[in-house]
C-alpha cells in the first residue's frame, strides 16, 4: 500500500507545481488541463479551461497529486500538513528560500533540539508545510 498525498487548488495548481519542483529538485511526471481532459461532468468558464485537472509531481520515489477544483470552495487547513525531510540545514534554507514569498511562518528557520534546520509555515497557496533536517548534527 502507498499513500500519495493529494492537494487541491482553486486556479493557482500550475504555479504552485512550479514553485513544488524549484524547491524540492521535482519532476513533472503528469499534468493534464480540463480542457485537454474534456470531462463533460463540468460546465467550464473560459479562463478554467487551462486549470488543472490532474497533475502529478514526483521527488526521487515520492509522489504528490495535485489538480485544481472548479466545483468547491478551499479553505486553509492546519490540522494536515506536509513534512519534507531533508538532509542538511542548507537543504532546508534553500528550500524554505524558494517558498517563503507570501507564506505565514509559524515557526521560523530555526534549530531544535531534533532538527538542525526547522521552518513551518502556511504557503501562499494555503498548505501547511514542515522543512527540516531528521537530525541535529547536519
Amino acid at each position: 500500500m502507498t499513500f500519495v498525498p493529494t492537494l487541491n487548488f482553486n486556479g493557482q495548481c500550475r504555479e504552485t507545481m512550479e514553485m513544488y519542483q524549484k524547491a524540492f529538485s521535482g519532476k513533472v511526471t503528469a499534468l493534464l488541463t480540463y480542457g485537454e481532459a474534456n470531462d463533460p461532468a463540468y460546465t467550464l468558464e473560459e479562463n478554467q479551461k487551462d486549470w488543472i485537472y490532474h497533475g502529478e509531481l514526483t521527488f526521487g520515489n515520492q509522489r504528490i497529486i495535485m489538480s485544481d477544483h472548479v466545483d468547491m470552495r478551499f479553505y486553509v487547513c492546519c490540522t494536515c500538513f506536509l513534512t519534507a525531510m531533508m538532509e542538511t540545514k542548507e537543504q532546508v534554507a534553500a528550500a524554505w528560500e524558494v517558498m517563503k514569498e507570501g507564506g505565514t511562518v509559524i515557526y521560523p528557520l530555526e534549530a531544535t533540539f531534533y532538527s538542525s534546520a526547522r521552518v513551518v509555515f502556511v504557503d501562499r497557496f494555503g498548505i501547511r508545510w514542515g522543512i527540516m533536517t531528521e537530525t541535529t548534527e547536519r
